[in-house]
């Protein structure tokens, strides 16, 4: 069974109602909850053009109107924080949410951001590692301890602790190989890049399985993407009106220079048209057509649960509201 869930955008333009915009959201996870979507994503960017209403303090607010969804920070950038406050301020989340968050994590890639924090953007992964051992150790052990080159934790005995045992999901983000080889040592589901070929998420689909093995972990319990898609009722209408919106989100990932995290048979897709687009990273066009289109992405890849993107920046709430409808009469009943 393919499990689908709605990445909810939270960037809103500047001249946008923000109070307004709060509202559509909060209605759109109603809709979406009761059409049986299985999971509510918010991701986290700081500094932008847009005005952006960051993930915790959402889901926190999402959760009481969110039925027995997984609620996904989606992702966390974990280079920027303390990993004391990280343990803390998810386990929080996840007694809050009454154990349905999944923590997805990720080293994030926008200068602009490092430059913000303070922090210095070759030393992303190593403080990325060091962090999620932090708080691991904080979630699992009850005596403690770590000296590392960027974290030091004295001797402790931590007490708060996640409701899910040993601790929630954690899901890493990578968009090139080396993050998803760290994915498969430190994560438990690999998050994989919406923007990447089916190719390419295929061949790192096997690259995670295999670096998985050879470290002696399990099997993943489930592989995870988000994905962009425009649904419309007919496909000349999703065509006509995806268009605008896919070619500006593209333009905003080259903007923040996404495409030169991806690996190099990915990282063009800032000089592509649409059609080549919707060909292989986008999902524009009717139900039929994106629920074939999920499953090929299934089938090519082993992608078990995808985070869909429905409401983009400058769209009318009622768009996106017939975007979850859509989905969930008539995407999610074909993928059972």
């Amino acid at each position: 069974m393919i499990k689908v869930g709605l990445f909810l955008s939270t960037n809103f333009g500047g001249d946008e109602p923000i109070q307004l915009r709060y509202r559509d959201a909060l209605e759109q996870v109603r809709v979406a909850r009761d059409y049986g979507f299985a999971s509510i994503a918010i991701g986290q960017h700081f500094l932008t053009e847009y005005q952006k209403l960051q993930p915790v303090p959402m889901l926190a607010r999402l959760a009481p109107e969110s039925g027995d969804m997984r609620l996904i920070v989606g992702v966390l950038l974990v280079p920027f924080f303390n990993p004391v406050y990280v343990a803390e301020e998810m386990a929080t989340l996840d007694v809050v949410t009454e154990g349905r968050l999944i923590l997805g994590v990720g080293v994030g890639y926008r200068d602009v951001e490092f430059e913000g924090f303070g922090v210095q953007k070759a030393e992303r992964g190593a403080r990325f590692t060091e962090a999620l051992e932090v708080v691991k150790r904080l979630w699992t052990r009850e005596e403690t301890s770590f000296e590392g080159r960027h974290f030091r934790l004295p001797p402790v005995r931590p007490v708060t602790r996640p409701f899910q045992k040993p601790h929630p999901p954690i899901w890493v983000a990578a968009q090139n190989d080396a993050g998803v080889r760290r994915a498969a040592t430190v994560g438990d589901v690999l998050f994989m890049n919406p923007q990447a070929t089916i190719a390419t998420l295929a061949r790192q689909a096997g690259l995670f399985a295999e670096t998985r093995r050879e470290a002696g972990r399990p099997p993943a319990p489930e592989l995870a993407c988000m994905k962009e898609v425009y649904i419309a009722p007919d496909m000349d209408t999703a065509l006509r009106e995806g268009r605008p919106y896919i070619e500006e989100k593209l333009r905003m990932y080259a903007r923040w220079g996404q495409h030169r995290e991806l690996p190099a048979e990915s990282a063009g897709f800032p000089t592509l048209g649409f059609d080549d687009l919707r060909r292989d990273r986008a999902i524009v066009g009717d139900p039929e057509h994106c629920a074939a289109e999920l499953k090929r992405y299934r089938d090519e890849v082993g992608i078990s649960h995808f985070s869909v993107v429905l409401n983009w920046p400058g769209m009318e709430p009622w768009r996106i509201l017939r975007s979850i409808q859509l989905v969930g009469e008539r995407v999610l009943p074909a993928l059972r």
